[in-house]
Parts: C-alpha cells; structure tokens; sequence
C-alpha cells in the first residue's frame, strides 16, 4: 500500500509537468515562429526505484535497485516542423518555407552581444535603417548587421535572402542550419541558443517577403491533451484516497486485533 502511494505521487507529479508543457504551448498558440514543445515519460519497466530528496548525491533520481516505484519524465523535446504560413504584405516581414533560422545579434541586460537564432521574421527597420526584431536586436546579414538606405522608396528580398534597396544590392539575410537539432536550446520566449557540439550547415529554406509563419500549435490536439492530464491525475488521487483509506483501517481496525 505504501508502494502504491509513491507510485502514484509519481503519476501526479508526472502529469503536472505535462501539463506545464501543454499550457505553455497553448499560450503561444499565437506567437510568430513558436515551436511547440513536448515530454516523454519513463514506463515501469523502462525505469529502475529512484531515491526522492536525497541530499547526500548531486542527483534526485539516483537508481538504488531493480523495483520501480512509478513513472517519471523522460524528456523535454521541441517539435521543429514547419508552421503554416500567413501573408502580411509588409515589407519586412519574412518567413522562412524550410530548415533554418534567422542569425540574430542579442545584447543581454548586461551588456554582452551573442548570436542567438529564431523562426520569428517580424522585423522593422529603424531610423537608422538598420533591420531588427521587435525587441530591438540586430537582424544579421553576411556582412554583419543589415542597414537599409533611409531614403529608400522600394525594398526587395528574394528568396535566397539578398537584399535589394531600388534595385541596388545591400546584403544577403544570413540564414543558419544545424546538423543535429539535439545541441539547440531554446532561449527565452522565441530565440535558440546554441551548446557545446552544435554544427552549423547551409540552409536551403527560401525566404518569403510579406509573409509571416505562424506557430505549429494545433490547437484543439493541445486541449485534448489537457483534458486527458486532467483525467489521469484524477486518477491518481483517487488512488492516494484509496490507499489511504486502507492504511487507515489496517491501523485502527485490523491494528485492533
């Protein structure tokens, strides 16, 4: 019986981090470029019996025999494939239709500029005519970051990234791929960050002017998804209730005897 609370603890605890995962998509359900994210759970036979809170090792999930106590989360994974795509007209909206991302300069709030990557081709260009996202961060070309001629009556983009400002060659959108998705990270709400291992290879997504893509989110697959977490966590309490109550008459009634 005391298995089976600890089996079911681990249920609960289980579908709460789906469900984190599942809301979080959901409120990005909107956001240009996101990419939805999901998790793995470990079955009974895929896992072995895991020390819960133990300080005397770095880590909480340490195997300590062959008995399972229940299911845990296995991995927190990112769904890359292509969103559907949504035509703005606006010049400086740009979608990419294939692998890739948008190389970005990002300055922390400490000052430091690092390249950071993203889907999300929502840019404007400032008085200066430089290119950027929403949040100000350079977008990058070949040459570094882009610059457009202020005075500029006509801006082209084709779908291999050059830039033309009245028919004039400016620079050509830098455009990056990786080898293996496995060594990207997402870094903050809808940029990518990228680990120790990652290799960058060429791109072969064209880029689409006056267009945006939108997140993969389905939507009502999302909800299904959480009214089935919902269940299932229920379940679980009803569980602990169970075993519970059996404990508790095992100790003042069988006790008794």
């Amino acid at each position: 019986m005391v298995r089976g609370l600890y089996t079911a603890y681990t249920g609960m605890i289980n579908q709460q981090k789906r469900l984190d995962t599942v809301t979080n998509n959901l409120a990005n359900a909107t956001t240009t470029g996101f990419k939805r994210e999901g998790v793995t759970s470990k079955s009974f036979d895929q896992m072995l019996t895991y020390k819960l809170k133990d300080l005397s090792v770095p880590y909480l999930a340490e195997g300590i025999g062959s008995m399972s106590l229940g299911v845990k989360i296995g991995e927190n994974y990112t769904d890359y494939s292509q969103g559907s795509l949504k035509e703005t007209g606006n010049t400086y909206d740009l979608a990419l239709s294939g692998q890739g991302f948008f190389a970005i300069s990002f300055t922390d709030k400490a000052g430091n500029e690092s390249v950071k990557y993203t889907r999300d081709g929502e840019f404007t260009m400032d008085a200066d005519g430089f290119l950027r996202t929403l949040e100000g961060d350079y977008v990058q070309g070949e040459g570094g970051n882009i610059m457009i001629p202020t005075d500029t009556t006509q801006v082209s983009i084709q779908a291999n990234g050059d830039i033309y400002a009245d028919g004039e060659y400016v620079d050509t959108i830098r455009i990056v791929d990786f080898e293996d998705y496995n060594y990207i990270e997402k870094y903050g709400e809808n940029l990518y960050d990228i680990v120790d291992g990652a290799t960058e290879t060429e791109s072969t997504a064209q880029v689409m002017q006056g267009y945006l893509e939108m997140s993969n989110i389905n939507v009502v697959k999302e909800m299904v998804e959480m009214i089935t977490i919902s269940r299932e966590y229920e379940s679980n309490q009803k569980l602990i209730q169970t075993a519970d109550e059996m404990l508790e008459k095992s100790v003042n009634q069988i006790g008794r005897v």
